[in-house]
């Protein structure tokens, strides 16, 4: 199949590549910080460009997005424009195909914002707590009515998705490896609040899972969360981050910001039922992998 990842630079979108490829499929990359040959900005929301590479596509994996609540926070209008707008451009230039290729959506668990339910299941009440839970919410709201067009679409929401070095060095899980690797002190905003993390193998493997459903025609699928059901708090990933590197360190607690919720577990059963999906990577060994990963660069830096 020939497949689009929008987003294709990405922590995700970058090992989603390498997983088609190693399956024979074709991948065209679209990603606003690529240089391609012909000089495009790869920018979702230039409906010509996306119309341009979209072209032959089997399928889409739409991963693209202001991806940080910070950032959503610092610039909504950046964050609506991107991930509602430019969401709403990829759906166009998918339906406008001689033959539309299927679409599956990158959503997130902060659509939830904070459940009163714990842990949680996809049919928890979408209660965004900050924008860019909201423009999530809003993109699965423009992918569910592209399914009244004809659009074969999924909506996976990921959790706190981590596991290579091609991250955003001010993540939870690598700024808090590389800390203990250096024997920094690491700072954790709210030592109390939790989360699911997941590996980005594992994520990969579900939405591979995803598409599989689609290319064999279904067309129904409801949304779908990649969830390990076991919830990990800032303290206690700082102290396997120490453990995994044999550093000792200072762990400092910060109060956490205005826009951050109190934590987030959800159950994998849907995944299970309908993706035959359930993480295989323990928090613990993907550490390990990515301390290996990270130590590795040290000493390459050498």
């Amino acid at each position: 199949m020939r497949i689009l990842i929008t987003g294709s630079s990405g922590l995700v979108g970058a090992e989603m590549a390498a997983a088609l490829r190693a399956r024979g499929h074709e991948v065209v990359e679209y990603d606003i910080a690529r240089a391609p040959a012909d000089g495009a900005v790869e920018d979702i929301r230039d409906l010509r460009t996306l119309d341009d590479r979209m072209r032959g596509c089997d399928g889409v994996f739409h991963l693209a997005a202001v991806s940080r609540v910070a950032w959503g926070e610092r610039d909504p209008e950046l964050c609506h424009s991107v991930n509602v707008e430019g969401t709403r451009r990829v759906i166009e230039a998918a339906l406008a195909q001689p033959r539309a290729p299927w679409l599956v959506f990158a959503s997130s668990r902060e659509v939830y914002g904070d459940p009163d339910i714990l842990p949680v299941t996809e049919d928890a009440p979408m209660n965004a707590a900050n924008h860019y839970g909201r423009s999530k919410a809003a993109g699965e709201a423009l992918v569910d009515a592209a399914r009244g067009h004809g659009l074969r679409t999924a909506i996976i929401r990921l959790s706190n998705v981590y596991g290579t070095a091609n991250d955003h060095p001010d993540r939870a899980v690598p700024a808090l490896l590389t800390a203990a690797i250096h024997g920094q002190e690491l700072r954790i905003t709210g030592q109390d609040i939790f989360f699911d993390f997941v590996h980005v193998a594992d994520c990969v493997t579900g939405m591979l899972s995803a598409m599989k459903r689609l290319g064999d025609g279904t067309a129904d699928l409801p949304p779908i969360q990649l969830t390990t059901g076991i919830p990990t708090s800032l303290r206690d990933l700082a102290q396997k981050a120490c453990a995994v590197a044999g550093r000792e360190a200072d762990i400092v607690a910060l109060p956490p910001r205005s826009f951050d919720v109190r934590g987030f577990c959800g159950i994998p059963a849907r995944a299970g039922a309908l993706l035959d999906w359930r993480a295989g990577i323990s928090l613990d060994e993907g550490l390990a992998r990515l301390h290996r990963i990270l130590s590795a660069q040290e000493t390459a830096a050498e």
